[in-house]
């Protein structure tokens, strides 16, 4: 499960005392004599709940459920430690924890009631700390006592022989030197935090293992008279503890080195990791993602005066990430020795570190010019330091000036505070009705307790087998040959699985057949499956899938990227247009025309359950799946054209999923036809979980997407006039990319009305895995697009943004470019309440002041709409099927066509046909979702599950109270058991289908006319922000959002997904980034080198309000979907990192439109930042060397009236 390097914390368990590390990462021989305390061994549902359990899963911090049981461990190990921690204690300990789902917020909302000092919570309460179990330490589980005696032994020796590794955990230091004579390639394994890593990624077999964990000088720590010595096998977390005793105790001036450590410390990996792995020092750490991040650029400096003065006795400069290994700047150190610490020497500093501290444009890593210029900004946040530290000790003539102070500024956020509000139930509805109220997602407590089961944790059948795939190595060729003779030498191994072995077709695909289920002759994507290993194990089967043999013809070209594509002509076709009014005319009419562009980086799913199938052979060619999907009757059609067989000799069953985020809703299929043809072909059942590199090889993510824009506007912001062009990365087959295009177009106004418009879309193709739908499915980027060029308009103008964005907002009852009236429009309403809440002017003006009186630091503040538009765009798929059952006993049977992958759309319809029944949600229950209950479902996407599957269960629910209303009526007083048993003594059925087809749909891209959309979403987002214009870093201090969801069947569960969506729109458009080479080789291959929001990216205010008294007639019981519409609201944030950059590029007296594409990681915010000119500023004569150029200007046209 989960990564398999320690990077997501899902397997988080708790070791001997009290130490919570990676299940994935400890070696099973590391665990001698240790006592492990997983989330199972700590409560239950069956049994008792721990309170660590139950206050996550009633504090609604549990969606999926898969990363629940690890951050539950997380919590425990620390609670072990310290029964009332801090904020701050909290924070740490989930530095190496990840969640898709929930956006953190109620996560750390449940555990604050854990803390010292917990602060009441303002807004509305979504749960009842009342209700809480109390946290009882007497009552916790002991130490057994049978590994208290065996830790009283002397050490002895140990050897576990594996079939390919020695693993010797030596007794003492003499034992350790002569094994390693023996064994001189032997590798030292302590925490197995890089060795694990590299034997399973690299490939790497390392025969003989050394474990000196128990060696007791290895284990020391000694005070000498020259400070501490830690021992090599003592963990980072004890390193911390005994420097943060020893800065209590000592002066300032004898903990310099400590402090820097810590502070280092705090940053480096996640808890898991640490509890494996006259004189001025700092240390510094630039990385793309603060917490349990790979540097960028490491750097630790350390200055000796003479004494007394603020003459260089001696310096130390030394980098991580300039090269292959750490590289002291020793001309530079040279040049400064003997001079005053001054703005002279800084000056020279920086000159010489530009001319010493070079990187080849090739350099691994790419990132150069970013790179090169920390080098220089990270020493200029130490001479400021420095000379803060000489002026309080008055050997410097002038202390750093106040608005230079927050450069030297330790990186704080704050602890998280939040507001939730919602329109509570109105006076008098019944308490049975749970319509409206905020209950608890059904399977929360199970998946806090580890309980829940998820496709992987059926077990084992007998004889049952495990697949593993065997993939391209090469972008586009022709395969030559396929040699397997190694791999099935391998122990275990049963069969190799190629296309030769299709009893049915080869051809596959969601929407057009242009796929394969194995590449036969020909690759055209790195990832593509060419065949798969089955074996006895899942590690025979990965071992002998890295032995297969291919040998490949290149093919040219190898097209990447979009600009590969044009440069190509590299298109699917159709190329869709949308056009309304004149453009001619509505540019004649403008003041100013600008020219512009934007290019928004792709996006992995990153659900923490990877792709999953068990397939089952039955009898008479049928079959079982259990899959990990949210298309159940997509997967059984596409297994049973690979197979050979009716549809109806398929059944696909889901019981939950790990998250989806509609990267399960078509690329789930890759893997489970391949499943299935393996169990067709071994007679036995073959089951396949992918690893997370895997996963993210051969599924594809979301679309890539480049925009041109030309825009025309009066002068006062008014926009008359947009012709936009979009190109999407589609990848090596079509996959869902039409229909992703077709939505990016209708939202190419978001919410502004343009009088003229006309709007392009290509999609590219090009040799990378399939991009797929992903949560937006092309919104989105094409409201991103949207955004960049009011922000332009805005600048050109010289009005403030919100001014522009307000003017330009659509009114109700007006039409958008795809000629769809806008009723029920509320997103003025939104407007105001947000820049209400978030107290917008006030902000703005302390903004400003900040901006002010800080040089190195700025703030920036923004406030976006969305309007997204609700159905399946292919017209066909907006239909939903349910079926439920009365049993005699009065308990219920739900099932319905969509699938739980943790947004609650179970606890949803349950609660809808509660209400409709007239029955309390404990009497009815939803087991799974499966293809012989319900059939030909659409996939569980486009936010409209609840919508489509709520009024088939209204449909089916009120057929049956037609059949039990003569008995209700006869007898009013009987209980709901009651008309049942006289129903069924009676012969009334008392089963029923129900169904939905969302009427008045249809659009025509010919004619520009119909309804695509049964109705809008509206919001609007205020998110601050500060960035560092030395490093780019930035962090997210505010955000406000508006939503309407219409009449909220649950706030819970809404203001759930809105705060879910948002932080995964936070890391859409400031965070993850998908690198590849030219080759087309996906660098960023798990949670080491592709990062996704953590806990302290969450904004440290953050107010989420569900609009009132908007109820949407349109959906079942008024409500909204709610799913995807809040992720672009994230987009507040990138736009007011813009703003931040813009008041950086003010001070040095650059106005005007710039490019800033999305992600803006710390990269592209200090390479859009001006580079410092003037004597006073720090890089004076260096700067055209290594920085970053701004931000590339956009082109502003004259008018021709």
């Amino acid at each position: 499960m989960g990564c398999a390097e320690g990077g997501c914390g899902a397997c988080t368990v708790m070791v001997s005392s009290h130490h919570a590390v990676n299940a994935c990462l400890a070696p099973l021989c590391a665990l001698h004599h240790c006592a492990v305390t997983t989330v199972e061994g700590i409560g239950s549902v069956a049994s008792k709940l721990h309170p660590v359990q139950e206050r996550i899963a009633k504090a609604h911090g549990s969606q999926c459920g898969f990363c629940t049981p690890g951050i539950v461990m997380s919590m425990y190990a620390l609670l072990r430690n310290s029964p009332q921690p801090s904020m701050q204690d909290m924070e740490e300990a989930f530095q190496g924890n990840l969640c898709r789902c929930t956006g953190y917020r109620p996560i750390l909302e449940g555990y604050k009631t854990f803390a010292k000092g917990d602060s009441t919570h303002s807004g509305q309460q979504l749960f009842d700390p009342s209700e809480f179990m109390p946290l009882d330490p007497t009552q916790e589980i002991i130490f057994p006592p049978e590994l208290i005696s065996l830790g009283t032994q002397p050490p002895r020796s140990l050897r576990f022989i594996g079939e390919r590794v020695l693993w010797i955990q030596p007794s003492s230091l003499t034992e350790l030197l002569e094994l390693k004579a023996v064994y001189p390639a032997a590798k030292l394994v302590v925490g197995n935090t890089e060795v694990g890593i590299e034997m399973k990624f690299k490939n790497l077999l390392y025969p003989v293992i050394l474990a000196p964990a128990y060696i007791q000088e290895l284990s020391s720590i000694q005070y000498t008279e020259n400070g501490i010595e830690f021992g090599a096998s003592v963990t980072l977390t004890m390193l911390g503890k005994k420097l943060h005793e020893e800065v209590d105790k000592l002066p300032n001036y004898k903990t310099e080195v400590f402090q820097a450590i810590l502070e280092q410390l705090r940053w480096f990996a996640g808890q898991q990791i640490r509890n494996v792995a006259g004189q001025y020092f700092s240390a510094f750490k630039q990385s793309t993602r603060k917490e349990d991040d790979i540097a960028t650029i490491t750097c630790g400096m350390n200055v000796v005066f003479q004494q007394g003065s603020n003459i260089v006795q001696n310096i130390q400069l030394s980098y991580g990430g300039m090269a292959p290994t750490t590289v002291l700047a020793t001309a530079t150190c040279n040049r400064l020795i003997g001079r005053r610490w001054g703005e002279e020497l800084m000056e020279d500093a920086c000159s010489s570190l530009a001319e010493e501290m070079t990187l080849s444009p090739s350099a691994p890593g790419g990132m150069v010019t970013y790179r090169r210029t920390l080098t220089i900004s990270l020493f200029f946040k130490f001479y400021l330091t420095v000379q803060h530290k000489l002026a309080q000790m008055y050997l410097s003539v002038e202390d750093v000036k106040p608005n230079y102070a927050s450069a030297i500024e330790p990186f704080h956020v704050d602890s998280p505070s939040s507001v939730q509000l919602y329109q509570a139930v109105p006076p008098g509805q019944s308490t049975d009705d749970m319509v409206g109220r905020p209950i608890m997602h059904l399977s929360a407590l199970k998946q806090a307790t580890g309980e829940a089961a998820y496709c992987d944790d059926i077990p084992q059948y007998e004889n049952g087998l495990y697949l593993a795939l065997v993939t391209s190595t090469k972008a586009h060729a022709y395969i030559k040959s396929i040699e397997t003779d190694d791999a099935m030498a391998v122990p275990g191994v049963v069969t190799f699985v190629s296309a030769k072995d299709l009893p049915g077709s080869n051809k596959t695909g969601p929407a057009v057949y242009d796929e394969t289920v194995f590449a036969d002759n020909k690759v055209t994507c790195v990832g593509h499956i060419v065949g798969a290993i089955v074996a006895d194990t899942q590690a025979h089967a990965q071992t002998a899938a890295k032995a297969v043999k291919i040998a490949y013809e290149e093919i040219q070209p190898v097209i990447v990227t979009i600009q590969d594509a044009i440069a190509d002509q590299s298109f699917y076709q159709p190329v869709r247009t949308i056009e309304k009014g004149d453009l001619t005319k509505g540019f004649h009419e403008s003041d100013n025309i600008l020219e512009g562009e934007i290019h928004i980086g792709g996006q992995e799913h990153f659900y923490l359950e990877t792709n999953c199938t068990l397939a089952v052979p039955r009898e008479n060619g049928e079959m079982e799946l259990f899959v990990s999907t949210q298309s159940a009757s997509k997967t059984q059609a596409l297994v049973a054209k690979a197979l050979g067989v009716p549809a109806s000799h398929i059944v696909c069953r889901v019981k939950r999923m790990g998250g989806g985020f509609g990267g399960k809703e078509s690329r789930s299929t890759i893997l489970s036809t391949v499943v299935a043809v393996a169990a067709h072909k071994v007679k036995r059942s073959v089951r396949c979980m992918l690893d997370r590199d895997e996963d993210m090889l051969v599924s594809g993510g979301r679309h890539p997407f480049f925009g041109r824009y030309k825009v025309g506007f009066k002068k006062n912001g008014k926009v008359m006039a947009l012709d936009v062009t979009y190109y999407s990365n589609v990848g090596n087959s079509m996959d869902l990319s039409l229909s992703i295009m077709e939505r990016a177009l209708f939202h190419m106004d978001n919410c502004y009305n343009i009088p003229h418009i006309h709007g392009t879309g290509y999609m590219c193709k090009t040799n990378l895995p399939s991009n797929t739908a992903f949560r937006g499915f092309g919104g989105p980027q094409g409201m991103m697009v949207s955004e960049s060029w009011i922000s332009d308009v805005a600048l050109c103008c010289g009005i403030p943004a919100e001014q522009v964005r307000e003017i330009n907002l659509y009114k109700q009852g007006e039409y958008t470019p795809f000629n769809q009236c806008l009723e029920q429009f509320t997103i003025d309403r939104c407007w105001e309440e947000c820049m209400n809440i978030s107290d917008f002017h006030q902000r703005k003006a302390r903004v400003e002041l900040y901006n002010k009186q800080h040089r190195w630091t700025k703030r920036g503040l923004s406030i976006i709409p969305t309007k997204f538009g609700i159905s399946f765009t292919a017209i066909f798929l907006n239909q939903a099927g349910a079926l439920v059952h009365i049993y005699t006993d009065g308990s219920v049977l739900l099932t319905h066509g969509g699938t739980e992958m943790g947004q609650g759309l179970h606890t949803k319809m349950i609660q809808v046909a509660s209400k409709t029944l007239g029955i309390p949600t404990s009497k009815i229950h939803i087991s799974e979702t499966s293809t012989n209950t319900v059939p030909n479902t659409s996939p569980t996407a486009a936010s409209a599950s609840s919508d489509l599957n709520g009024m088939a269960v209204y449909n089916a629910c009120q057929t049956l109270l037609q059949r039990l209303d003569p008995y209700k009526t006869r007898n009013p007083k009987w209980s709901w058991e009651d008309w049942v048993k006289a129903a069924y003594f009676d012969r009334v059925n008392l089963s029923a289908n129900g169904f939905y087809r969302t009427p008045d749909l249809g659009y025509d891209f010919e004619t520009n006319s119909g309804r695509p959309f049964n109705y809008f979403s509206y919001g609007v987002a205020v998110s601050e922000v500060e960035i560092d214009c030395l490093t780019g870093s930035h962090k997210n201090l505010h955000t406000s959002i508006v939503m309407d969801v219409g009449k909220s069947l649950n706030p819970a569960l809404d203001i759930g997904q809105v705060e879910g969506a948002f932080m995964q729109g936070v890391g859409l458009f400031t965070l993850e980034e998908l690198r590849y080479s030219p080759q087309g080789y996906l660098y960023t291959r798990g949670p080491g080198m592709y990062k996704i929001p953590a806990f302290g990216d969450i904004p440290t205010e953050l107010k989420v309000s569900l609009l009132r008294d908007a109820p949407n007639e349109k959906a079942i019981f008024s409500s909204k979907a709610v799913g995807e519409p809040p992720l672009f609201l994230a987009a507040s944030v990138f736009y007011a990192i813009k703003d931040a950059i813009t008041a950086a590029r003010a001070e040095s007296g650059l106005s005007g439109p710039f490019r800033l594409d999305s992600p803006a990681t710390p990269e592209r915010i200090r390479n859009a930042l001006p580079s410092p000119r003037a004597r006073h500023l720090y890089t004076m004569g260096c700067e055209s060397l290594i920085q970053g150029k701004p931000g590339a200007p956009t082109t502003i046209l004259p008018c021709n009236n």
